[in-house]
């Protein structure tokens, strides 16, 4: 393969990813972030088998779940602490699903990126990508690449630009994020490490060990909801709803909390022209499944995969799309659904949840995109 050059759009999971992947097949990368730093947003992530899968096959895997929780299992409980139903993880034979802070992530991702010799740009925005390669930044350098990953999340312009959004749902739910220091004090010591996902009313709490120090709090709410808005929690209203977790929810006063809506996008299409779309950009989903970074990951990697096949890229982009949106498109969907959840009272909630979690149908549906895996080329080829 003669000698090809990308032009990438974000320094995020998927962008990342994306650039590395590139590299590792052959191609000159160049990735553009608009900050002045590559920095995370968030606190802590899940990665399931897809994403792990993806860190294999781009070098991170052992940087970024370096100290990573390992845990035994994921449960739903009630308000007042009693199981609901439980998907064991991590077992032999069973579903991976490790949980590591989000920026140790980005750093293993641009450790890998600068092995695979990606050239890191930042303070670099982009205002324009044309399908025919050409890219327009806000310094007003134009550049010209043979492909242009897109990869700068929900809010992204250039997907605008091409009037390639289909639908975009700005959801009525959202989450406060935030880290807190690990403690014995918070739950028993066989629920201490377990992912617990917590239901009340039209709330959420979900608890997330992330390394030995570190556990990963996410409060789900409505976006009207004055006990999650503003820098700070209020603790009292959040008690209220789960007692049990009151020693838990007690170290949070001084925590500044991160707020962001969900939403879903999809596209009409993932590229036009020489220019792909993935990640946020292309599919965002609500988090209930833990897929958004498994999903652009392995989005990542087959997109890589599928350009460097001998193809043209118009023709490899279409090839990409058709095989890959299906499965992260049913992902999705499935994640969007179980904001439904959230709208019963916990009388109909919790029993259902109890009689659903002992059918096969639940688990295989929440379990669907860690099968999912990123495709593959012969380097060597």
């Amino acid at each position: 393969m003669a000698d090809r050059h990308a032009e990438v759009i974000g320094g995020g999971i998927g962008g990342l990813t994306a650039a590395t992947a590139l590299a590792r097949n052959g191609w000159t990368v160049r990735l553009h972030e608009r900050q002045t730093a590559i920095r995370a947003i968030g606190a802590g992530i899940y990665m399931w088998d897809n994403g792990l899968s993806a860190l294999e096959e781009i070098g991170a895997f052992a940087d970024a779940t370096r100290g990573a929780h390992i845990g035994p299992a994921v449960e739903a409980r009630s308000r007042t602490g009693r199981t609901l139903y439980r998907i064991d993880i991590n077992a032999e034979g069973g579903p991976r699903c490790y949980t590591l802070l989000r920026d140790r992530l980005i750093d293993a991702l641009v450790q890998a990126a600068t092995r695979a010799g990606v050239e890191l740009v930042t303070d670099s925005a982009a205002v324009s990508a044309e399908p025919d390669g050409r890219v327009e930044f806000k310094n007003g350098r134009v550049t010209s690449a043979d492909l242009v990953v897109v990869a700068n999340g929900v809010h992204s312009r250039l997907r605008d630009r091409l009037g390639l959004t289909a639908r975009r749902i700005q959801m009525r739910e959202g989450a406060a994020r935030l880290m807190v220091p690990a403690s014995a004090d918070y739950l028993p010591a066989a629920d201490s490490v377990k992912h617990l996902e917590h239901f009340h009313g039209r709330r959420r709490l979900l608890y997330t060990p992330c390394t030995p120090e570190h556990v990963y709090l996410a409060l789900v709410a409505d976006s009207d909801d004055a006990a999650t808005r503003g820098d700070h929690l209020d603790v009292d209203s959040w008690v209220r709803s789960f007692p049990y977790l009151e020693s838990l929810l007690r170290t949070t006063p001084d925590v500044r909390i991160r707020w962001d809506n969900f939403e879903f996008i999809r596209l009409t299409a993932w590229s036009r022209g020489r220019v792909a779309f993935l990640g946020d950009a292309a599919h965002a989903q609500p988090p209930y499944l833990g897929q958004g970074g498994g999903t652009a990951m392995i989005n990542a990697v087959s997109l890589a995969a599928a350009v460097s096949a001998g193809q043209p890229v118009s023709e490899a982009l279409t090839r990409w799309e058709r095989e890959q949106r299906p499965g992260i498109e049913r992902t999705q969907r499935t994640s969007y659904r179980m904001r439904l959840l959230n709208s019963l009272p916990d009388a109909v909630r919790d029993p259902l949840l109890m009689v659903a979690g002992r059918l096969p149908g639940l688990t295989d549906s929440q379990l669907a995109a860690t099968r999912l895996r990123p495709a593959t080329t012969d380097r060597a080829a």
